[in-house]
């Protein structure tokens, strides 16, 4: 019964320390499109490969979240956490929700800046 106790003690002990070593997993940051088509002039196989690019940087960017928020695990149950070891997680996840919120931000930048153009081309189709 002791040395159960104190394999428990060491793997409680093991998950703290691994807990609080635990650095940031390298997270790919997606490049944002940087060329939309300008829908005053764009054809529609103009817009329909810009699309493309927004859709497939929206897909890179679930990715990158996905990592983001897999990088702050919480801790172990039962483990036994230090002060040091809790407000180092907390340090953690707040950068995690700051590139969460971030990340998400230059999704909606992006989408807005597609949407403007293509609202414009849907304009200058009905005019013609």
């Amino acid at each position: 019964m002791i040395r159960l106790s104190r394999l428990s003690a060491c793997v409680v002990a093991l998950g703290a320390a691994s807990v609080a070593s635990t650095t940031f997993a390298e997270c790919a940051y997606p490049k944002a499109p940087t060329n939309y088509p300008d829908g005053r002039t764009a054809t529609l196989e103009q817009m329909i490969a810009g699309q493309k690019t927004v859709k497939q940087f929206n897909a890179d960017m679930d990715v990158y979240l996905k990592c983001v928020d897999e990088e702050n695990p919480p801790p172990a149950e039962g483990a036994n956490l230090t002060d040091a070891d809790k407000k180092a997680i907390a340090a953690r996840e707040v950068l995690r929700v700051k590139k969460h919120n971030a990340a998400v931000e230059a999704e909606e930048k992006v989408a807005e800046q597609f949407n403007t153009q293509l609202k414009i081309y849907k304009q200058a189709q009905a005019n013609k």
